[in-house]
C-alpha cells in the first residue's frame, strides 16, 4: 500500500474520531465543567465603624477628630472645607487648617466670584464682613446659603419654635438677595426648618429638605423634600404633608390649607433630613440621577429612626419610586444614645466621590465607586 493511501486512511479515521468525540461531549458532558462569571462586587469599609454600604462601593474616613462638622464646600482650587459652628470657624480638610475663625456659629458655605460666603446665625458675611442681617436665637440656629443658576444668593432660616406664628418676617422661609446682600426678600414661606437645599442638575429646580413639627406622635407629620418655587407657601405652621390641617395647633381652623403647596416627597416622621445630593453620571446606571438624603436621626420618637443615608429612586420625571438605604449602621442599639454617628451634609467632587460629614462621630467620610 502506498504512503499516500496510508495517509488518506489516517486522516479519515482521525476525522471520524473527532466527530465521535464531539458528538459524545455534546450529548453527555456539556455543562459539567466549572462555570465562569465576573468577580462578585464587594463592599469595602475601612472606617472601623459597623457601617453598611452597597457592594461595589468603599467607605473610608477622609478627616477625623473634628468637633461637630456640618456643611461641606469645595473652594475654587478643589480643597474641601467644612464649617464648625461650635468653634466659630471654617477649616480645610483633611489637614484641619483654619481658613477663617472668630465667627458666630457659622453653618452654610458658598463661593461666588472666588469669595467665600459664610452664613452665621445672625447674618451672612464675606471675609468676616457682614453683608446682611438674619434673626438669631430660637430653636434652630443654622443658616444655609447657596448661589442659584440666576446668580442670586439663596438663604434658609428655620423657625424659632416647634410650632408658632413667627413675629420676624424672615423666619421659617427661603430668602433671596443679590450677591452683595442687597434687596433681601422672601422667596418662599411655610418651611419650618429647611436646613439644606440643592439645584437639580438638569431642570435647575430648587430642591430642599424640611423637618416637620414635633410632639404629635411617632409617625406624624412626615418629613419632606420640597421643590421650592418662588412665591409658594409650603404650609407650616398650619398645615403639613399634602395639605393636612394641623388641628392640634389651630383647633378653630382659622387657616385653610387649600392654597398651600404639597411636598414632592414625604417619608418617616422624625428622620430629621439634612443634606441632599443628586447622584452624578459617573455612578452605575441604576443610581444615576437619583437623590441621596442624609437622615440625621430622631430625638423624640419612642423608637429612634433615621441615622442613615438613603437613596430615592427617581423616575424620568423626578418622582420617587421608592426609598432604599444607601449607608446605614450608625444606630447600634434601639435608643438615640446608641447612635455612633449622625450624617449631616452630602457633597460630590468632580470625580464622583461622595463626602459625608458626621457631627457626632466628628469625621468626614469619603465614599468611592470601586
Amino acid at each position: 500500500m502506498s504512503m499516500k493511501k496510508i495517509f488518506t486512511i489516517f486522516v479519515v479515521v482521525l476525522c471520524g474520531i473527532a466527530v465521535w468525540v464531539g458528538t459524545f461531549y455534546y450529548k453527555n458532558l456539556r455543562g459539567v465543567g466549572p462555570a465562569t462569571s465576573p468577580p462578585q462586587e464587594i463592599a469595602v469599609n475601612t472606617t472601623d465603624l459597623p457601617l453598611i454600604i452597597p457592594p461595589g462601593f468603599s467607605i473610608s474616613i477622609f478627616a477625623k477628630d473634628l468637633v461637630n462638622p456640618r456643611v461641606l464646600a469645595f473652594d475654587p482650587q478643589g480643597k474641601l472645607l467644612v464649617s464648625i459652628p461650635s468653634q466659630g470657624k471654617v477649616v480645610a480638610l483633611p489637614e484641619k487648617t483654619t481658613v477663617v475663625d472668630g465667627l458666630y456659629r457659622p453653618h452654610g458655605l458658598a463661593f461666588h466670584d472666588g469669595k467665600l460666603y459664610v452664613a452665621e446665625t445672625d447674618g451672612v458675611s464675606v471675609n468676616k464682613k457682614k453683608i446682611l442681617d438674619l434673626p438669631s436665637g430660637g430653636n434652630h440656629f443654622s443658616r444655609s446659603i447657596g448661589f442659584g443658576p440666576d446668580g442670586r444668593l439663596y438663604i434658609t432660616v428655620g423657625s424659632s419654635c416647634n410650632v408658632c406664628v413667627e413675629k420676624d418676617w424672615r423666619r421659617a422661609k427661603m430668602l433671596v438677595a443679590n450677591a452683595d446682600g442687597s434687596d433681601l426678600k422672601e422667596y418662599a414661606t411655610g418651611l419650618r426648618n429647611s436646613v439644606f437645599f440643592v439645584w437639580h442638575p438638569v431642570t435647575k429646580k430648587l430642591w430642599a429638605t424640611d423637618m416637620g413639627r414635633d410632639l404629635i406622635g411617632d409617625n406624624m407629620p412626615p418629613e419632606e423634600v420640597n421643590i421650592v418655587e418662588e412665591g409658594e407657601d409650603y404650609g407650616w405652621p398650619y398645615c403639613y404633608a399634602s395639605r393636612v390641617h394641623d388641628d392640634n395647633f389651630d383647633p378653630k381652623k382659622t387657616k385653610s390649607c387649600a392654597n398651600t403647596t404639597a411636598p414632592h416627597i414625604t417619608f418617616q416622621a422624625h428622620s430629621a433630613p439634612l443634606g441632599l445630593a443628586f447622584i452624578p453620571d459617573s455612578w452605575p446606571s441604576e443610581y444615576r440621577g437619583d437623590l441621596l438624603v442624609a437622615y440625621h436621626g430622631s430625638w423624640n420618637r419612642t423608637e429612634p429612626t433615621g441615622y442613615k443615608v438613603v437613596r430615592f429612586d427617581l423616575d424620568e420625571n423626578g418622582n420617587s419610586k421608592g426609598e432604599i438605604d444607601f449607608l446605614s449602621g450608625f444606630l447600634e442599639s434601639p435608643s438615640a444614645d446608641g447612635a455612633i454617628g449622625r450624617p449631616v451634609d452630602l457633597l460630590f467632587d468632580m470625580e464622583g466621590n461622595l463626602y459625608i460629614s458626621d457631627d457626632k462621630a466628628g469625621v468626614v467620610y469619603r465614599v468611592i465607586k470601586q
